[in-house]
Order: C-alpha cells, then structure tokens, then sequence
C-alpha cells in the first residue's frame, strides 16, 4: 500500500448539498488516504442545513463546510487534484461544471435533495436517499487499488462507480 495520499475534488452546480456531503463522508472514511475538497460552478453561498446535519452524524467537522466557487482549486499554490468527480444529476438537465487539467475525472449522478418538494419528511428522505447512494459509491472508491492504476484505468472504474446506486 502507498503512502501517497489522494486530493478529491467533489463538483456541482451550487456546492450546497451533494458535493458537501461527498467531501464530508470521504473526509471521513478515507482520512489518511485522501484529502476530500468540495466545490460548485454557480455556488449558492449557503450550506443546506440537512447537508450539514448527515455530515456531522457521520463524524464530519462541518466548522468549515461553505459553498465556495470551483475558482478557488484552479489558483496558483490550490491543491492539485488527482481525481475530480461531478455529482450533479445530469437527467434532471443540469450543467455539471468541467474541469480542466489532468486528473482522473468522473461522473457520479445524484438527484439533488435541494430540489425535493413536500414536507420535512420528504426533503429528510431525499437528503438521506443522496447521502447513502453517495457513501456506497465513496466506498467502492475506497476499495479501489489506486496506487497500481494509471489515469486512465482509475477514471474508467471512477465512471463505472458512477452508475452504481445504493439498491
């Protein structure tokens, strides 16, 4: 095993929810092995509190969770990304934001809970429906042999993790 430790940017239009909870369950799960960043296209300036809630039940310091704009990764002295993943819901015709440069690049889709209509009880179980489809694909990343992979191979089993649900 290497000691090599992996920056994961997590990219959506609004940086409010599911890029979030993505940062926040791979901070989690794979401290020491990854550094899990976080940020949007169009960020909306506020984290949604049901976001923040499911991050801090998983262990997550959500002192520091904020929507912040992808611009603040492509500045000279940034961390420099091994793998940027998008997980904003392409069916629903949202622009997902490109990253330009050399990491290994995924598409992992999820339906945004933001947009959920109805009660508390329905937007909770959307938020909840986002967060477990997201921590099973995390997981499957984090079983994935990295350090023997080259880009191409990784981005290709990064998309296929993408067409995972959490069923």
């Amino acid at each position: 095993m290497s000691d090599r430790i992996y920056n994961v940017l997590f990219l959506c239009t609004g940086n409010s929810a599911r890029s979030i909870m993505a940062e926040a369950i791979l901070g989690v799960l794979g401290k020491g092995r990854f550094r899990a960043f976080s940020a949007g296209s169009h960020p909306s300036g506020q984290v949604q509190p049901m976001a923040l809630e499911l991050a801090q039940a998983i262990g997550y310091d959500t002192t520091l969770a904020r929507s912040k704009s992808w611009d603040e990764f492509a500045v000279e002295g940034a961390p420099q990304m091994d793998i940027v993943i998008t997980v904003c819901d392409n069916a629903a015709g949202e622009a997902c934001p490109v990253w330009l440069g050399h990491p290994a690049q995924a598409h992992w889709g999820v339906p945004d809970p933001v947009e959920a209509t109805g009660d508390e009880a329905a937007r909770r179980h959307a938020f909840t429906a986002a967060f477990a489809t997201l921590r099973r694909r995390v997981e499957l990343l984090l079983s994935l042999p990295l350090e023997k992979l080259d880009r191409i191979a990784a981005q290709s089993q990064l998309q296929d993790i993408g067409k995972v649900d959490n069923e």
